[in-house]
């Protein structure tokens, strides 16, 4: 496992922003247990080869596909689109492929998660936000199997990388 992409310069504000996404996070999802939040999110399986792209936020210690939240009068595709722009900086007309949802009880809510599959020769150069996400790496499917990962991703694993694949 290496770490890719460079995370811009930390500034004070930088920090100030890991911190509040570190403390919001725990409380978020005491709110959304307690007011039964349900959730829609779309998660995209980054694939180089056959390695997979996974980020880490500051707030969690499960490594995640690059994705978040499905905002109001958006499409599935758009808000994935958005998320891989903010968390990543990989913006343009690649072709994200739908593949499945996924329902569960994941941080605290109900969650429908899409998830979407981007197939890519090569990895461009990645610019991580340094605020939400800290860092990006590539994993072959051997690695998987030792790796903390959220929920969604999880699943989506467990539906297209059999498990002895996974321990090569």
């Amino acid at each position: 496992m290496s770490d890719l992409g460079q995370a811009r310069r930390s500034t004070l504000l930088d920090a100030a922003w890991r911190t509040a996404y570190r403390v919001g996070f725990p409380l978020a999802r005491i709110w959304w247990r307690l007011r039964h939040q349900q959730h829609e999110g779309a998660l995209v399986a980054v694939y180089v080869g056959h390695a997979l792209l996974l980020v880490r936020s500051s707030y969690r210690i499960e490594w995640n596909f690059p994705g978040g939240t499905v905002r109001q009068g958006e499409t599935p595709e758009v808000a994935a689109r958005r998320e891989l722009a903010e968390e990543i900086g990989l913006a343009g007309a690649f072709p994200l492929v739908a593949v499945s949802d996924a329902w569960g009880l994941w941080d605290g809510r109900k969650d429908k998660v899409h998830f979407f599959e981007l197939r890519l020769d090569r990895l461009p150069e990645l610019q991580l936000d340094n605020r939400e996400i800290i860092g990006a790496r590539l994993i072959s499917p051997s690695e998987l199997r030792d790796m903390a990962l959220t929920g969604p991703v999880a699943v989506y694993l467990d539906r297209t990388i059999p498990v002895g694949c996974r321990s090569e």
